[in-house]
C-alpha cells in the first residue's frame, strides 16, 4: 500500500460518503459529515480490502467501490452505537415505578 493510494482512497471517499450517506438508513449526516465519513471509509476499506487479500482492480472505479465499502462499514457501525446510547439514555431517564401510591401494602 503506497501513500500516493492511501492519497486517492481519501480523495475518492468523499464521492463515496456521499454514496454510502444515502444506501445506509438510520443515520443522517449533512455534506461535510458525509464527505469525512467517506473519506474515513477509505481508509477503513482500503484497510479491509489489505488484511483481506482483495483486489478490485486498478482505476479509479476500483477505489470508488473500496471506499463505498469502508464507508458502509463505519455507517452501519456508527448507526449501532447511536441505536445503544439511545436505548441506554431512554432507560436511564425512565421515571422508577415503585408501585401504587397511597394503595394498601
Amino acid at each position: 500500500m503506497s501513500i500516493e493510494q492511501v492519497v486517492v482512497w481519501v480523495s475518492i471517499g468523499g464521492l463515496a460518503g456521499l454514496q454510502a450517506a444515502a444506501f445506509v438508513k438510520g443515520i443522517r449526516l449533512g455534506l461535510a459529515g458525509a464527505i469525512v465519513v467517506g473519506m474515513l471509509g477509505g481508509l477503513i476499506g482500503g484497510g479491509l480490502f489489505g488484511l483481506l487479500g482483495l483486489s478490485v482492480g486498478g482505476g479509479i472505479l476500483g477505489d470508488i467501490l473500496v471506499a463505498f465499502v469502508g464507508a458502509v462499514v463505519l455507517l452501519r457501525h456508527l448507526a449501532r452505537v447511536e441505536t445503544r446510547v439511545t436505548q441506554t439514555l431512554r432507560r436511564d431517564s425512565a421515571p422508577n415505578y415503585s408501585g401504587p401510591r397511597g394503595g394498601a401494602q
